[in-house]
């Protein structure tokens, strides 16, 4: 993948796969059974001593990200996550193969609607080659509803809104550094303090259940995560303010670094 570091030669000891590369989704915000594909959020350090970075367009989200915290941590899971990635990376066709196929099983054909499967509860499209694999095997399961938030805007102006799957629903998700490339009347999603903030706004809110990513409206709003140190980081501003609010201080210590253009006007 293009922008992560290529994998070591020595692949002789690969690992066990899991059966199902899918996970169920446990949330008060899944009133429905959906499933989940997850890999570690941002920046860090695998188990052989190669760094990764899952969300090259991450902003002010990555101090933010409820995904950095909490149970995301615990060594089980983290190890779980960095194990997802690293089959991507080191065995892409391998990966790409065995989740076309899991998508097959009869768990994801229920008889009384759709397999819903939300790609990145945590992590995001960090390469072409990552997302093109994404979009050969939503075609491959044309009977499951796969959608996702993501911050690659520009990435997904190109690869994706020309052609999408009809299966894929997406939303873009403020508080990345590509803020300024979502577009009036794109579907998107921002986070907010709480669900007054959120109605405040005109906003919908997104916690009675998670599908509200893929079919809910152009206006998705999310209540912050109960967790005290990133809700106090966060304050009274919506990730949108806060990337913006970003954006305004880096133009202006650019422009303190630079100074004022030196070229004259020139002459009639």
């Amino acid at each position: 993948m293009s922008n992560t570091p290529t994998p070591e030669a020595d692949t002789a000891a690969a690992p066990a796969r899991p059966r199902f590369l899918l996970r169920e989704m446990r949330s008060s915000c899944a009133t429905q059974r959906i499933w989940k594909w997850t890999i570690p959020a941002f920046a860090g350090r695998l188990p052989d001593g190669r760094t990764y970075n899952t969300c090259p367009s991450a902003g002010i989200c990555k101090d933010l990200c409820y995904a950095r915290s909490g149970t995301f941590r615990f060594s089980n899971v983290l190890r779980l996550h960095q194990s997802n990635l690293q089959y991507v990376l080191d065995e892409p066709e391998k990966w790409e193969e065995q989740m076309s196929a899991e998508l097959q099983h009869a768990r994801y054909r229920p008889r009384d609607s759709r397999a819903h499967v939300r790609v990145h509860d945590s992590g995001d499209y960090f390469s072409v080659e990552y997302l093109d694999a994404w979009m050969r095997i939503m075609r491959s399961a044309p009977e499951v509803v796969f959608y996702s938030y993501t911050k690659e805007v520009a990435l997904f102006e190109e690869r994706v809104r020309p052609a999408p799957p009809d299966n894929f629903h997406w939303r873009y998700s403020y508080g990345g550094t590509q803020d300024e490339l979502i577009a009036p009347g794109h579907n998107h999603v921002d986070v907010f303090p709480d669900e007054e903030s959120l109605a405040d706004a005109g906003y919908t809110s997104q916690a009675p259940s998670d599908l509200r990513g893929a079919y809910g409206p152009e206006t998705l709003g999310i209540p912050a995560n109960n967790i005290a140190h990133l809700k106090k980081k966060q304050g009274a501003s919506t990730f949108r303010a806060l990337q913006r609010a970003a954006n305004a201080e880096k133009r202006e210590r650019r422009s303190k670094r630079t100074g004022p253009s030196s070229r004259r006007p020139k002459a009639d």
